[in-house]
């Protein structure tokens, strides 16, 4: 797959905002909506792995 983020098995679009002048994305094949932002492509990859990591937290936590 190009032009996705990979990290600890998920996958993370990755998209740009003329208008805003900023990077975004979304976790993608899971049900939740998870976004995250940048303004670099080292910044939208950092927020990301944020995601990804807050993302496998939360579900941790909820014993799933």
């Amino acid at each position: 797959m190009n032009n996705l983020l990979l990290h600890r098995g998920y996958y993370g679009s990755i998209e740009a905002s003329i208008e805003d002048n900023c990077l975004f994305g979304k976790l993608l094949f899971i049900r939740a909506l998870v976004n995250y932002e940048g303004e670099t492509i080292a910044e939208l990859q950092a927020a990301f792995r944020e995601a990804v990591n807050n993302y496998m937290a939360t579900y941790q936590e909820l014993g799933r």
